[in-house]
């Protein structure tokens, strides 16, 4: 699963990345456990030279971005005399010159690389420098939702046992309701719609099984009343949900009237017994 979403991810910000600088190729991957970026993802490239190559950090101009955790850069690959060249002749190969590599960055960490690449040998201006960028905090972003979204499904498979265990997973179950839209990928997204399912439809141990109701409300009103539920307040929830407050306090009357309530505590609990909250 983190594959397929790390392919979307890199491959998505590649497409960005060349729309918006218009370079000819655009390249890159994660880093994995053994410490390596491998080159995952082209787009514009014209041979399979550089798919699978292997980057440890210090090496070539990716390397070198790895090492620093910085954006370098190089106008004539083949010549360069600030970076090391092991991978030359692939780079040759695909007839690259102008060469960039930023970093993705997350927590201090170097998880990846973004390249973008000239066939010839000009410099790289500050405009696709500061696109290169932008791409590459788009991937960090990504994998911050990814990061989280992980633990919050290893945290609803475990069993609640005990009131504040009960609690930590209806807080994960609001959070995950919250990150679901932001999942550019649909089976991870799937996923965790499945998980806040399960979640909701569980009953805590020490009580009654909750008391199925006729009542059907939208997903925002789920998401909105899931982040009542976890004690955020209308404008907390629009900031959650990427929504403006006037739109939370309208799906929250919308939701409140349907389970025929007329406060937030009311509506939280209605929708407990209605098997809609965990």
């Amino acid at each position: 699963m983190a594959e397929a979403v790390e392919a979307v991810e890199i491959r998505a910000a590649l497409l960005r990345l060349r729309r918006t600088t218009g370079l000819p190729v655009a390249f890159g991957g994660l880093l994995h456990d053994a410490g390596q970026l491998r080159i995952a993802e082209l787009n514009g490239a014209s041979t399979g030279a550089l798919r699978g190559l292997a980057i440890s950090s210090g090496n070539g101009l990716g390397g070198k971005s790895i090492a620093l955790s910085r954006p370098c850069a190089v106008t004539d690959y083949r010549v360069a005399r600030h970076i090391s060249h092991e991978y030359d002749a692939a780079v040759a190969a695909e007839g690259l010159r102008s060469v960039l590599a930023v970093p993705v960055v997350v927590r201090r960490t170097v998880r990846g690389v973004l390249y973008g690449a000239l066939r010839s040998a000009l410099p790289i201006g500050e405009r696709t420098f500061d696109a290169a960028v932008a791409a590459a905090r788009d991937v960090e972003q990504a994998l911050v939702v990814r990061d989280e979204v992980e633990r919050l499904l290893a945290l609803s498979r475990e069993p609640a046992a005990g009131p504040v265990a009960w609690e930590e997973v209806r807080a994960a179950h609001s959070e995950l309701r919250a990150l679901a839209p932001r999942i550019v990928d649909p089976a991870l997204r799937g996923e965790l719609l499945a998980v806040c399912g399960r979640l909701a439809g569980a009953a805590v141990p020490a009580g009654p099984p909750p008391r199925v109701l006729p009542v059907a409300l939208a997903p925002r009103e789920v998401d909105v009343l899931a982040c009542v539920a976890s004690g955020s307040t209308n404008a907390a929830a629009a900031e959650l949900l990427g929504l403006r407050p006037e739109t939370v306090k309208g799906y929250l009357r919308s939701a409140m009237r349907k389970l025929g309530t007329h406060t937030r505590l009311e509506a939280v609990v209605a929708a407990r017994r209605a098997g809609l909250l965990p």
